[in-house]
């Protein structure tokens, strides 16, 4: 970011390339590295898929015995209905109508195929630890999560945390990159009314707006309203602590940065509208469809960046410190689908238990340890004495 404040503030608005500057020398090669990112989150992105949809975790994840009230329902619904209606003429204005004036494809139009991606890291939060629920009461396939490389919370077939498709697909996608443009046209705001801010002030008003909307958002809109629920939220630090819709505060912070990290991403540009991860594309050869494809990765290797910097590394090690699930989500099927509680014999993680993974035994109802099929208790191996034969 050193380089970004010392010069002047662009951003591409919705019509095209805003001229206002330049960023980085022409020399620079930064898109070789993001684009390499960008090529490994694709690459781990289309494994993802590909096991999901073959494999047994491709199956409904059912909601169970508890009906969602209907306070519940109403909104829920309603989000996933707007979302889709709002779906093809997002992909009209950002991707279609660009490429039919202009025959290529935009930054937004690269951006909105990029954070519709960007969702198949949404599961990573639980890598260690199921602390986030969503209600299975929404249509769902199950989840891609136990397929991450190195996955270690517990899941089976037809008992996991299930991804709301019809929801988190078009929410992922041109949801947040609407956000991500009203976040731009905010710094843009700013800007005009204080021509002196610094850019690192100016990213730090960023983040601190962000998390003020991410309260508003999760923790008194879609959490009430029963999307998912955070039953392993540290409490201490959650506001309706012991509640399904209690609200950790950290995840403000976490979210808060993915979005405004998001949006210097796109606010951040060259006079030629080119990204800080688009950086010495001029000197890359080849054909058109050879360029845009780099540079497609190059921007999804730093949306990607972003998600994964700022909310999946420390919700994963967050994740490891939750407190017991309240009872108020465990008496709710709709958020707790056959993974821990009654009907299982696994309690819910509780930290006075040790924390079992998919491949380890763990403790049931009873206090009894419970291994896998065909595993024992590992033998006791004597230390050596200091006159005994070391077999030298």
């Amino acid at each position: 970011m050193s380089d970004l404040s010392k010069k002047p503030a662009v951003t591409e608005s919705l019509s095209g390339t805003a001229d206002l500057g330049s960023q980085g020398a022409p020399s620079s090669s930064a898109y070789k590295v993001w684009a390499t990112i960008g090529a490994v989150f694709l690459a781990l992105t289309v494994y993802l898929i590909t096991r999901w949809v073959t494999g047994p975790y491709f199956e409904q994840v059912q909601g169970g015995p508890s009906e969602p009230p209907l306070y519940m329902k109403i909104p829920l619904i309603a989000n996933a209905v707007i979302l889709w209606v709002g779906l093809p003429f997002a992909l009209w204005f950002f991707i279609i109508r660009p490429w039919v004036r202009e025959r290529r494809i935009t930054l937004d139009g690269m951006l909105l195929v990029s954070m519709g991606l960007m969702m198949f890291q949404d599961p990573m939060l639980n890598y260690h630890s199921t602390w986030c629920t969503y209600n299975a009461w929404l249509f769902n396939q199950g989840s891609w999560a136990p397929y991450f490389p190195g996955w270690a919370a517990h899941e089976e077939p037809g008992h996991t945390v299930p991804e709301p498709l019809l929801t988190n697909v078009p929410g992922y996608a041109y949801g947040v990159l609407l956000l991500t443009i009203v976040g731009c046209l905010i710094m843009r705001k700013i800007k005009n009314r204080w021509p002196g801010i610094s850019n690192l002030r100016l990213i730090l008003v960023t983040y601190a707006i962000a998390i003020v909307f991410d309260f508003v958002m999760e923790g008194l809109i879609l959490l009430p309203i029963g999307f998912y629920s955070y039953p392993g939220a540290i409490q201490e630090l959650s506001i309706n602590a012991g509640t399904y819709y209690q609200y950790p505060i950290y995840e403000g912070f976490m979210w808060g940065g993915v979005q405004a990290a998001l949006c210097c991403l796109r606010f951040f540009t060259d006079d030629r509208g080119r990204t800080v991860v688009e950086r010495g594309m001029d000197n890359l050869r080849g054909g058109f469809v050879k360029q845009q494809f780099v540079r497609f990765l190059a921007i999804f290797g730093g949306v990607s960046a972003c998600f994964f910097i700022f909310y999946n590394i420390p919700a994963t090690w967050l994740g490891t410190q939750a407190d017991p699930w309240p009872e108020d989500v465990q008496k709710r099927s709709y958020f707790n689908p056959g993974i821990c509680g009654e009907g299982t014999d696994r309690p819910c993680p509780n930290p006075d238990l040790p924390r079992p993974t998919k491949h380890s035994g763990y403790i049931n109802h009873e206090g009894e340890l419970v291994l896998p099929e065909g595993v024992t208790i590992p033998p006791v191996v004597p230390i050596q004495g200091a006159s005994s034969d070391d077999g030298q």
